[in-house]
């Protein structure tokens, strides 16, 4: 870490009302006693003030609240200065260069936040948090990620590296008795106490990161299906308004539409595709093959098929979810594995938003537990349980003691590099080179 003060505006680009530049390190209230023109620093903790910060040459820059954090009760634990003014990206960057000219050094993406956890204000999974907080496309997202900021995942990874620190005991007490005789009644309680404490929790955190992740990275769901069966109408009714030209001649949608939305607080990309068919047009087959290229990449694909028009009913390619249409027109019953919707009336919208949650990996939103949300943590994760199931397979005999403590302290290591325990800084470079230079 640093050694140094260092500055950064910590609001979004752009003007606004209110702008917020930020300085952390041992210098900061001498730096703004500078900004300020005071001979000393006299400022009371965590009490807003009303100051005027002024240039090289005494002329005023900008006035405002300055508000002082003594160490260790700041967000970094280290002395803090936050200068509130007024929004002009002028006069922001004019009183931040004033800063560098009294010693500040600029702030590198995250580095706020990285001091906060090398102070040990916060775990590094509450500073992924603070990130994923910044992130979030939807409420349900962002609620998750205010539970991580609080710590409650962290807590989790806490208690199950207790758990497995006196279960690794348990085996390294029997290898410092090797003349004892140790019972196989003996390793099959072991063996079941890391099964229920650490490996099933393990399990199910991995089990919920299909959706956990899916809430901040979003997905992609092309809509596929032959031409005039309503694919750009279900664009429109899923989005909320009138995004797709609809119309009742073939071909009217030839290239990707794509437009954004949410099911269940997942962010949606959803794509209108051009309708599958034969064509004579060399546009039209272009718009077919980017359509068969979107279903491809996309995390799911709904097929839709008009329920009067039986020769749109059948589909060879991917397809997640099937739709029949315009149920309303036709008095048939849907083929097997067809959901009925009428996209006209609104008629099974409600279960198609449910159905295409459930592809998503969404999980009962009713007392949702804390989920996992980052492939960083997923792979620590799968890889402690890899390494758990090593040392179960090991564990039938006093022969290979040695190489199934290994495998758990190495499991414990991997535990440890979620909450930034252990030799990790390769893991903070990674971690924070992804955030904004004012956090």
């Amino acid at each position: 870490m640093r050694d140094t003060t260092i500055a950064a505006i910590a609001t979004p680009p752009g003007r606004g009302g209110v702008g917020m530049i930020r300085i952390s390190g041992a210098g900061s209230a001498r730096v703004a006693a500078d900004l300020c023109r005071f001979s000393e620093p006299d400022f009371t903790p965590r009490q807003a003030r009303l100051s005027r910060w002024f240039d090289a040459g005494g002329e005023l820059l900008d006035a405002g609240i300055l508000i002082y954090f003594p160490a260790p009760n700041s967000y970094t634990g280290e002395d803090v200065v936050e200068l509130q003014g007024h929004g002009s990206p002028v006069l922001l960057q004019a009183i931040l260069e004033r800063l560098f000219e009294l010693g500040c050094e600029p702030a590198e993406p995250g580095e706020f936040t990285r001091r906060a956890v090398e102070h040990n204000k916060i775990d590094l999974s509450q500073a992924e948090a603070v990130a994923a907080c910044i992130d979030a496309a939807t409420l349900r997202a962002g609620k998750q990620a205010q539970r991580q900021l609080q710590g409650e995942f962290g807590l989790m990874i806490e208690t199950l590296m207790q758990d497995l620190t006196g279960l690794v005991a348990h085996v390294e007490a029997s290898l410092d008795f090797p003349e004892e005789e140790i019972p196989d009644l003996y390793f099959s309680r072991l063996a079941e106490r890391m099964r229920g404490q650490v490996l099933e929790p393990i399990r199910r955190l991995l089990a919920s990161a299909r959706l956990g992740e899916r809430l901040f990275d979003g997905a992609v769901v092309a809509i596929i299906g032959a031409p005039n069966v309503g694919k750009s109408s279900l664009l429109n009714l899923l989005a909320g308004r009138e995004r797709a030209i609809v119309s009742d001649i073939p071909g009217t949608t030839r290239d990707i539409l794509e437009v954004d939305f949410e099911v269940h607080g997942i962010p949606v990309r959803l794509a209108d595709t051009a309708g599958l068919r034969d064509s004579s047009d060399e546009i039209e087959r272009e718009g077919v093959r980017r359509a068969t290229r979107a279903a491809e990449e996309a995390d799911a694909v709904i097929f839709v098929a008009d329920a009067s028009r039986p020769e749109t009913w059948t589909h060879r390619g991917r397809a997640d979810l099937y739709l029949m249409n315009k149920i309303d027109k036709a008095d048939i019953e849907p083929p097997a594995g067809f959901l009925p919707v009428s996209v006209r009336e609104r008629n099974g919208v409600d279960l198609l938003r449910d159905r295409l949650a459930g592809i998503l990996g969404d999980l009962d939103v009713s007392g949702e537990d804390v989920l996992v949300t980052r492939e960083r943590h997923r792979q620590a994760l799968g890889q402690a349980a890899e390494l758990i199931e090593n040392g179960l397979r090991r564990l039938t005999g006093e022969e290979e003691l040695d190489l199934v403590a290994m495998d758990w302290r190495r499991a414990w290591s991997s535990l440890g590099g979620i909450l930034g325990i252990g030799d990790v800084e390769h893991i903070l470079d990674r971690v924070f080179s992804d955030f904004c230079i004012g956090k």
